[in-house]
């Protein structure tokens, strides 16, 4: 039985980390000052102290630290797989690792001064520190470790807020240079303190002995805490092995079936089994990208929790559909995943040649989405990028199986050249086979979303053949191969006239005459074009597809 709802520790880790985090911060300040002196270390110390040092600070502190702590083992022991990004270990890793390196510190800092009665200040601990390189670098990396844990966990939190792209530049470089200034602060602050010492034999009245303690009894206390932080995590890898009250099989289209512990989610089960799951945000519910509908066994299935249930009617999906990730089924289940996992990227495209600038004979292709604007103000950030990108990908794959190659993608369009490498009439024929492609390609699209969108997508492709300058073009790493001239403005100009004839494709009579191919069935004009004197001959298709059986070419002149 589940005594905390995963709201509720989501919320309790969310809360601890940023109380630790703002002590992490805090502390790092603290010890930039160095970089100014000894004596400015010690003003920011006790004006440190004031907060955390007093009753309620401590309390607060170690309260956030041994809950953060719990709550990671919590989130571990419930994982049910360790399949997971690299980042998401990465922050594991550094987490777990953290009391090992500061167990030393934080005795020397909190719990000797218990037992002298003796505040510990910066040139003791210090000269501590200093006195080996052991000490030195373990507490360099522990610094380290405790910076990078931290930024991970709230960079997992801020990438999906819409703010975040605002202020990542600034952030990024805080969290790149606040390590740099402590560390410099630490070794800056240590080196001072020793020189004082050679020159002077001590610093200020600090020189006094400190009171005999009881050495056996500190190492005693340290040697405990290392156990008991060695022991939780032991432990909580041990409970994962053991059963969690029964197992349940989750079956998927094709056949295959995961068969885990009670307590797996969809997305879990699918990781533990090998089988691929989409997920951008990570399994966070920050998305609906991993969603499931479910065909068979969702009676008597536990309803989603407010998380789940936020991102579910903000898409208005229907009760049989689920987010994988949090979705813990108690018995046997089937579902279909609403996404499939093709490669969400491009694939890689055509090695690129001859940089110089030359003029060549060309087909081109423009095309873009028709109001996907108003669409994507009712979709989520990473459900936006995920449909952007699968767009993408089918206009890459039908462009380079027809024989062409992406020049750009531009905002929700794309341009692509043919004939780079083959006859201007080969050229013309390959563009329109890759028209009918992307027609069939929204088509799929739009069966794949179907139910998932307000509206289908719909394309508007616009095309034209021509001379055109071929070069690479750019600054820096900005340089790839493109090509400039009428040719590749008439055809953008044709994309926006299918737009305002509401058709699919408009193409000019100079590539279709080229490529051989018979249009009379469909519309045409003679439009005039701002910058040509003549005007353009131009076929208007509504459904490019429609143009698939005319592909026939006949001989065409040479």
């Amino acid at each position: 039985m589940t005594i905390i709802s995963a709201n509720r520790r989501k919320r309790i880790h969310l809360v601890s980390g940023a109380v630790l985090g703002t002590f992490i911060l805090a502390h790092f300040l603290n010890h930039s000052l160095g970089l100014i002196s000894i004596d400015a270390m010690e003003s920011g110390r006790k004006v440190f102290n004031v907060a955390w040092h007093s009753v309620p600070g401590t309390v607060l502190l170690y309260g956030a630290l041994l809950a953060h702590f719990m709550m990671a083992l919590d989130s571990l022991y419930r994982r049910q797989t360790l399949r997971m990004p690299m980042r998401e270990a990465l922050k594991i890793v550094f987490g777990l690792s953290l009391p090992f390196l500061l167990l030393g510190h934080v005795t020397a800092a909190r719990v000797e001064p218990l037992l002298t009665g003796v505040e510990a200040d910066y040139p003791g601990m210090l000269r501590a520190l200093w006195s080996s390189w052991t000490n030195a670098t373990r507490q360099s990396l522990a610094l380290l470790l405790a910076w990078s844990h931290g930024c991970l966990g709230a960079w997992f939190w801020m990438r999906g807020r819409t703010w975040f792209p605002r202020y990542e530049v600034p952030l990024y470089t805080i969290a790149i240079l606040v390590p740099i200034f402590a560390l410099l602060g630490f070794f800056s602050g240590a080196r001072s303190v020793e020189r004082v010492y050679a020159e002077h034999g001590g610093y200020g009245d600090s020189a006094e002995a400190k009171p005999a303690f009881d050495v056996d009894l500190l190492e005693n206390i340290r040697l405990g805490l290392y156990l008991g932080f060695a022991g939780l995590i032991v432990g909580t890898f041990a409970l994962r092995v053991l059963p969690k009250g029964g197992r349940i099989r989750v079956r998927y289209p094709d056949g295959r079936v995961a068969t885990v512990n009670l307590g797996f989610s969809v997305l879990e089960a699918s990781r533990a089994a090998g089988i691929p799951h989409v997920s951008v945000c990570g399994g966070r519910g920050r998305c609906s990208t991993c969603r499931v509908r479910v065909i068979q066994g969702l009676e008597g299935q536990p309803g989603p929790e407010d998380a789940e249930l936020t991102t579910l009617t903000r898409i208005g999906a229907p009760d049989n559909v689920r987010l994988a990730c949090q979705f813990r089924p108690i018995h046997n289940v089937t579902v279909v995943p609403i996404l499939d996992t093709d490669s969400i990227g491009i694939k890689k495209q055509l090695v690129r040649q001859d940089g110089e600038g030359r003029e060549r004979r060309i087909a081109v292709l423009f095309c873009d989405l028709r109001g996907f604007t108003s669409i994507a103000e009712h979709k989520l950030p990473f459900d936006t990028v995920f449909l952007l990108n699968r767009y993408f990908e089918m206009v890459g794959e039908a462009v380079e199986d027809s024989g062409g190659v992406i020049d750009k993608f531009i905002g929700d369009g794309a341009l692509a050249i043919f004939g780079l490498k083959n006859s201007f009439t080969e050229a013309c024929q390959q563009s329109l086979a890759a028209a009918v492609r992307i027609s069939k390609g929204i088509d799929a699209l739009n069966q794949t979303f179907q139910g998932e969108l307000d509206e289908p997508l719909r394309i508007a492709i616009g095309m034209h053949a021509g001379p055109a300058i071929i070069g690479e073009i750019g600054y820096g790493q900005a340089t790839s191969l493109t090509a400039v001239g009428d040719t590749i403005n008439t055809a953008s100009r044709l994309e926006g006239l299918a737009k305002e004839h509401d058709a699919q494709l408009a193409v000019s009579a100079e590539l279709v005459n080229r490529a051989g191919v018979v249009m009379e069935a469909h519309k045409r004009l003679d439009i005039s074009l701002r910058g040509r004197q003549a005007t353009l001959e131009t076929w208007i298709v509504e459904d490019a597809g429609d143009i698939a059986k005319a592909l026939q070419p006949s001989p065409a002149p040479a």
